[in-house]
């Protein structure tokens, strides 16, 4: 189904957002790195993405060992500084994310060692709004909760959203991913909030493509 304008939550909500305590679900994702296509791929059935902890590097003998000689087992001390800071941008308040290994391997945190990528996540029930480039995201908690932001993105990871009246040539892509704390700086704490999927407020990720503001978040 395509769609101009779309709202949607990860767990149907009625307009009174509730306080959720229960956590969907738990994870652990291994990829090991051994080769440039490698793909790291996290994924919530029922909620979105909120990563706990993130490790590239080696810190046990018994991950990712298959056929590999012991000397390249042996440093268990070695972990790529920054690695959780990048997954929770990158992935926080999403139902699906892909990163390649690859984007970690520079500067080499242990030369010989080899390495994977490890991530704990849990899924947690959200509300997801979407606005089109150029209209209001609007964001709101039930009497007594205030907004807590999980994740937001201005760009484009689809054909079928905010598609109305567009040409093909400004839906074509979907590679425009683009991770912006200002909705949480805007928005957290708050029990209501508008903000708009702007270009002057996000900056322009992919110019030439119509982009819209992908927001997930909860009630406190």
């Amino acid at each position: 189904m395509t769609s101009c304008f779309r709202l949607s939550a990860a767990l149907l909500l009625t307009a009174t957002c509730f306080l959720f305590t229960e956590v969907v679900d738990s994870e652990q994702m291994t990829t090991c790195d051994s080769h440039h296509l490698n793909v790291h791929q996290l994924n919530c059935k029922h909620g979105v993405i909120s990563v706990q902890a993130a490790l590239y590097g080696r810190l046990s003998t018994l991950v990712c060992n298959e056929v590999r000689p012991a000397w390249e087992l042996a440093n268990t001390h070695c972990a790529q500084p920054g690695v959780v800071d990048i997954l929770r941008i990158r992935c926080n308040g999403k139902s699906s994310c892909y990163l390649n290994t690859g984007a970690f391997r520079i500067p080499d945190p242990c030369f010989g060692t080899f390495k994977y990528l490890q991530t704990n996540f849990t899924c947690v029930p959200a509300i997801t709004v979407v606005a089109c480039e150029a209209s209001l995201a609007h964001l709101a908690c039930g009497q007594g909760k205030v907004i807590s932001i999980l994740g937001a993105d201005f760009g484009r990871r689809d054909r079928t959203t905010c598609i109305c009246g567009r040409p093909q040539q400004h839906i074509e892509n979907v590679q425009c991913l683009h991770p912006s704390p200002v909705v949480a700086s805007r928005c957290n704490g708050k029990n209501s909030c508008s903000i708009l999927a702007s270009v002057n407020l996000f900056g322009d990720p992919c110019q030439g493509t119509y982009k819209y503001l992908e927001v997930a978040y909860t009630c406190h």
